[in-house]
């Protein structure tokens, strides 16, 4: 009897699931949903980033005290970077005011380097350069390397290899254990750092006697960036846990905002900065591009060939090579895409529109 009762129970269980299935398959049949994303009523970004900037930040007094709660720690930081520690900044709320606090109060002994890690694009190798220039410097002026190590150095430039800027990171230049740069890394795992190449040639670097990172990190899965070698023995990780609650002001300005139209105009704005950021020879490069664009907008963009020959002409660039590295830049971060005209040749068009281009050769004058 118990059997049965059991079987019962069973069928008549099995029964329901079945029904409750078939009715939502045949309430669902045939329907689709005439809904589209870009039936959405968004606003103007303008006006929208105008109504944020009125939003009044609450916890002021809390986020402040929990600040100046974090200055008492400073000199056990200081200690940690003197020990060889890397150090690792995680926690709700954006870190960026923390460190910079930090670098200006409690580490004016020491030569500092920013890098901002929420940018689109980083150049990774200028980064490294510019270390390697710092610590350069700071060996001419502390003036207490010995005179047969100084003529072994070579200058750090361009033209050397990552490897070899790298070497120089960690020479054996001075005896003082002491003398080091602090690279602060706002956003270690942010979009223009996340790749596997990047965040190796980071732990490589924060793994040379002339350099200590000070590092801050936001999302979730962003210890899935290392493996256990370069946690514990390249990066050498001393973490921190400190939530600010303070907004990402910084960290989110150039993410386009997802509840206004703009995406043109967010465009232009990243634009604008990456092309700053860029010799005036890439700027002028650029400009030629745009201009003929502009003058051309029916067409699918400048061939690659005309390019070079209206730069050689303005003296520009001195060989293909040259534009070719310009270009590269160009790619790397978004500025320009490849189409083909109906000749079949390569054409390099700028995804913008008229208006924002005009604007946007403005802001680079």
């Amino acid at each position: 009897m118990a059997a049965d009762g059991v079987d019962e129970g069973g069928e008549e269980e099995f029964g329901f699931s079945r029904n409750y299935f078939l009715a939502k398959e045949s309430r669902g049949a045939g329907k689709k949903s005439a809904c589209k994303v870009s039936d959405i009523d968004v606003v103007d970004e303008q006006e929208l980033v105008a109504a944020m900037s009125e939003i009044k930040p609450k916890h002021e007094k809390e986020i402040a005290a929990l600040r100046d709660g974090y200055r008492g720690s400073y000199s056990q930081w200081v200690f940690e970077l003197r020990c060889g520690f890397g150090m690792l900044f995680y926690g709700f709320g954006s870190k960026k005011a923390l460190l910079e606090d930090f670098a200006s109060t409690a580490l004016t002994d020491y030569s500092v380097v920013v890098v901002n890690g929420y940018l689109p694009s980083i150049n990774i190798k200028q980064v490294v350069l510019g270390l390697a220039q710092v610590l350069w410097d700071l060996l001419k002026t502390k003036r207490k390397t010995p005179a047969a190590s100084m003529s072994k150095m070579k200058e750090p430039s361009g033209s050397q290899s990552l490897d070899e800027l790298i070497l120089f990171l960690n020479g054996p230049w001075v005896e003082e254990k002491d003398l080091f740069i602090c690279v602060v890394v706002h956003n270690i795992d942010g979009p223009g750092l996340r790749d596997s190449d990047t965040q190796q040639c980071l732990a490589r670097v924060a793994a040379c006697s002339h350099t200590r990172i000070i590092a801050s990190i936001d999302h979730v899965n962003a210890p899935l960036l290392w493996d256990k070698k370069m946690v514990d023995t390249q990066f050498n990780w001393y973490w921190h846990h400190t939530p600010t609650f303070e907004p990402y002001k910084y960290e989110g300005m150039f993410f386009p905002l997802i509840l206004a139209h703009g995406n043109t105009t967010q465009s232009a704005k990243t634009a604008t900065i990456v092309l700053q950021s860029l010799t005036p020879n890439a700027q002028s490069v650029f400009r030629v591009l745009a201009e003929h664009q502009m003058a051309h907008p029916n067409e699918e963009g400048m061939p690659i060939s005309s390019l070079y020959s209206t730069c050689r002409e303005r003296f520009l660039v001195s060989s293909q090579v040259t534009l070719n590295s310009h270009l590269t830049e160009f790619k790397d971060h978004e500025l320009v895409k490849m189409r083909k005209n109906p000749e079949g040749e390569e054409c390099l068009h700028i995804p913008l529109p008229t208006e924002a281009l005009e604007k946007l050769l403005k802001d680079i004058a």
